[in-house]
């Protein structure tokens, strides 16, 4: 019947010919499913797509190609009857330190790759302000991150799925972070492979770091070699988006093997400035191009993968979020939604350097013979300090004996500098950054202007909290006590950051105010739920509007216990599943 239907085609008039393609392309689709597969590879099926191509609008238009874009692009478009826009407002991601791992060292901070967004001053940190760099570049985040691969704790999880958010338990969520996942050491209960994102181990040891590892099982913490697994508690070596000696960012692994698909567009440098409207649908999307700009349509949904920055940013410049303010700025209220911006949460470590009579990295990086026989082991054979993520050494433990289950995190660093991207002090030494692993301090996103351009407000809030305030003198009670612990309390001259000077309660309490740094980790800012303050519900799509959903970091209900790259990637994973079966 397939092939008699084409030949009367063949013989129709000119005039008939596309409405005949519709009508096929129906009954086949919806009628016949069984033979989609050879229907998605006729030469009518292709003949129609390239007709559609010719229109300005898109089945799905995804805002943002970073950790959760990409992924959302691969998997939307992996049915060839979605047409898929993505786009994103940096460039291609063809800078050479993207793809090195230690290159977020000169990513971080620039323009060309970085939005360079600086928070307001805190009271909770002396009033300082932070920077807080966040990807604008393919990849996102996911290209100028420290590759560290966290997933969280299973409680975590439970803990969403607890607050009313069905499907969101551990049990839910792991297959999703396995279907991602092409882990070096192979499948198990808790890892998959085959995926699009690679995850390998460390390709560097020092011995400091080792004397680290050593110093933590000593005061009591216990190895465990995948932290990733069954629990998470332990000291390890941390597992990195990386393979062999190259970053593996969402662009690499997700988005640019299916660049070549006919369906799938990528638009850079363009950034979104408003969603556009019929009513509380949203039909499509405003955007600027080089200096030009232009409107694009939607015939299914809009998906904000902006970040947690992003993501409030355009709402509310759109007229969602709060009415207060949406007024005060003279944006027209499309839906009043209180919780958009609201909830902030990050992670606020506390970097302890500590100077060693064992030459570390700063030795190595500082002496420029040594230096260029870095860059050497690099180009032979992909090896080295450049092969070199954020940190090496990971400890997931208690602040105190009452605490159920970790809650605090440790970075370590066989090296040490003033901040990340930074150059390196002149004098041997490793750094120990503590954080707390659920802060409940919160912060805000608000924008200051109806032109998206113009940066948002950001407003950490960072211990406001008092469990925060508690248990980060609690973290460097505890770093100290890994620095004067056996196997470590030789190598040590002194605490450089933030000093020996420091000891009760309440100096302790004063360097985190005055030392402490961002981890980068940025969420809930359109969280997910059915709170007040909820701006999507467990479909993540947003309440109030129709055809509009959110896909990212920012749904997180409460930040998770570590890192957030390999969770926002689960989000997009779980995200994608959701959207293609409420648009079956």
């Amino acid at each position: 019947m397939f092939i008699q239907t084409q030949l009367m085609l063949s013989r129709a008039g000119h005039s008939s010919l596309f409405m005949m393609i519709n009508v096929l392309f129906v009954i086949q689709v919806q009628l016949i499913p069984k033979l989609k597969p050879v229907i998605l590879s006729s030469p009518l099926y292709l003949l129609k797509l390239r007709l559609r191509l010719n229109t300005n609008t898109y089945d799905y238009i995804v805002v943002g190609a970073g950790s959760a874009g990409c992924v959302l692009a691969n998997r939307l478009s992996t049915d060839r009857s979605n047409r898929v826009l993505l786009l994103e407002a940096g460039g291609k991601d063809v800078n050479p330190w993207i793809h090195i791992p230690v290159g977020y060292f000169k990513t971080m901070h620039h323009p060309a790759t970085d939005w360079c967004y600086v928070t307001e001053p805190d009271p909770g940190i002396a009033n300082r302000q932070l920077q807080w760099p966040r990807g604008k570049v393919l990849g996102g985040s996911s290209s100028l991150n420290g590759l560290l691969y966290v997933r969280g704790q299973k409680q975590d999880y439970d803990r969403w799925a607890e607050l009313g958010n069905s499907g969101w338990s551990y049990e839910e969520i792991l297959p999703y972070f396995k279907k991602s996942e092409d882990q070096e050491h192979g499948e198990s209960e808790y890892h998959g492979v085959g995926g699009p994102l690679k995850v390998s181990d460390l390709r560097l040891r020092r011995k400091i770091a080792e004397q680290f590892i050593e110093a933590a099982v000593e005061i009591g913490i216990p190895r465990n070699p995948d932290y990733n697994g069954a629990e998470q508690e332990g000291v390890a070596y941390f597992q990195q988006t990386a393979y062999k000696g190259l970053r593996w960012s969402t662009a690499r692994g997700f988005l640019k093997p299916v660049l070549t698909r006919d369906n799938l567009q990528l638009a850079t440098r363009a950034q979104v400035i408003k969603l556009k409207f019929a009513g509380k649908k949203a039909v499509g999307i405003e955007y600027i191009q080089n200096g030009e700009r232009k409107t694009v349509n939607c015939a299914k949904e809009v998906i904000l993968a902006a970040g947690a920055i992003g993501s409030p940013q355009i709402l509310q410049c759109s007229g969602v979020g709060d009415g207060d303010l949406l007024q005060s700025l003279e944006i027209p209220i499309v839906h009043h939604l209180a919780g958009v911006g609201e909830s902030l949460q990050d992670h606020l470590q506390v970097r302890l350097v500590h100077k060693t009579n064992q030459p570390t990295l700063n030795d190595e990086v500082n002496n420029p013979f040594r230096k260029m026989w870095i860059g050497m082991q690099y180009m032979l054979n992909r090896s080295g300090p450049m092969t070199l993520a954020a940190s090496q050494v990971c400890i997931f433990t208690r602040s105190n004996p009452d605490v159920t289950r970790p809650d605090i995190q440790f970075h370590m660093q066989p090296l040490s500098a003033d901040k990340p991207g930074d150059g390196p002090h002149k004098f041997s030494a490793f750094t120990s950054s503590v954080c707390q692993l659920r802060p409940q301090s919160q912060g805000y996103i608000k924008i200051k202007s109806p032109d998206a351009t113009v940066y948002p407000e950001i407003q950490p809030n960072y211990l406001s909290a008092e469990i925060d305030r508690v248990t980060a003198v609690n973290g460097v009670k505890v770093a100290r006590k890994i620095a004067s612990a056996p196997a470590l309390k030789d190598y040590v001259i002194d605490e450089f950051v933030p000093g020996e000077q420091y000891q009760s309660d309440e100096e302790l309490l004063e360097a985190v105010r005055l030392y402490s740094q961002t981890i980068y980790h940025p969420t809930s800012t359109c969280k997910m739920g059915n709170d007040k303050d909820a701006v999507v519900d467990a479909r993540l799509k947003v309440y109030g509007i129709e055809g509009l959903r959110v896909v990212d970091a920012s749904i997180m209900p409460q930040i998770v216990s570590g890192n957030t790259n390999a969770p926002t990637i689960m989000i997009a994973e779980k995200g994608s599943d959701m959207i293609l079966e409420d648009n079956a």
